[in-house]
């Protein structure tokens, strides 16, 4: 066949994947669109017209804080735990040891949220009851674990734990499988020149997997920004700014809040939702935006 002569088939698939990309940027759009004409009324509204008699940027900011909250503390905690995890999947479990697990940690990303979320405020909760005393009494000074600790245990520390659990199971299988990509050469190499098993992983899989260990976390990350009714099983929360992640007051999550107000809200405390939804659009955008120049700096590095 000639040179520059392009196969039918090629063709196809050259004008399908545009056209995936293109209605996928027309669905954001839309979405976009959607948002910031539903928003308009409140951002325009008078003070006292909008709920609680705030502006849309006093009412969001509250639930933009617990919202980030609840989500940095997944991550924080989810991330390290997820890199052993892959990695002891991929370098040290045997075989047949490391498929089990790669079952089970696929099976954990399929169970439904509200189930984690009733296990969260049914048995999470009350396992933690006591580590939260033990918090108040012995790291009472630092602002996170001021208390009162809550007898009920449904606070944001819980409602964090329950979203680092959640997301997990994401970033544990798509870091096993940035692992697993390392090339055989580089490991044997490293071997080959006296290296430890560790110290093998240390310099030659984590560097190789690093960029895909971030877009998993921020993967990761992105769910648990939007997370819904987990959130709002677990959480007795209100618009409030503490740091207190122990205490009766707790912040709420702005998926939380629209899922939990919405069902009763009409005219402008419906476009004031709108809104946060908005801000949490915008947040989870700039996420995933980061992360792909993260990513991108990581691989122009390497």
């Amino acid at each position: 066949m000639a040179t520059g002569t392009t196969r039918k088939g090629d063709a196809v698939f050259k004008g399908t994947s545009t056209g995936a990309g293109v209605i996928i940027l027309l669905v954001l759009a839309g979405v976009a669109a959607f948002l910031i004409g539903q928003s308009i009324p409140a951002l325009t509204a008078s003070p006292e017209d909008l709920p609680e008699g705030q502006t849309v940027t006093a009412y969001v900011w509250p639930l933009l804080f617990g919202t980030v909250l609840a989500a940095l503390i997944a991550l924080l905690v989810a991330t390290p735990i997820a890199v052993g995890i892959g990695l002891f999947i991929s370098h040290f479990a045997p075989r047949r040891a490391a498929q089990t697990l790669g079952y089970l940690v696929d099976l954990l990303a399929a169970v439904p949220s509200i189930v984690y979320g009733i296990w969260g405020a049914v048995v999470l909760s009350a396992w933690l009851v006591p580590i939260y005393q033990w918090l108040e009494r012995n790291a009472g000074f630092l602002p996170f674990f001021e208390g009162p600790a809550l007898p009920s245990g449904r606070t944001m520390l819980t409602a964090g734990l329950v979203l680092a659990v959640m997301i997990l199971p994401i970033i544990t299988a798509l870091s096993r499988d940035v692992f697993l990509q390392t090339p055989r050469l580089h490991e044997e190499a490293a071997l080959a020149l006296g290296a430890t098993r560790w110290e093998m992983i240390r310099y030659a899989v984590i560097p190789y997997g690093r960029s895909g260990v971030v877009s998993a976390a921020m993967l990761g990350l992105g769910r648990a920004l939007g997370e819904t009714m987990a959130v709002a099983l677990v959480l007795s929360g209100a618009r409030i700014v503490t740091f207190d992640l122990i205490g009766a007051a707790n912040p709420l999550t702005i998926a939380a809040n629209i899922a939990l107000a919405f069902p009763e809200s009409s005219g402008l405390t419906t476009n004031t939702l709108i809104a946060s939804g908005l801000a949490l659009f915008v947040i989870t955008f700039l996420v995933n935006f980061a992360a792909r120049w993260i990513v991108s700096r990581s691989g122009a590095k390497a």
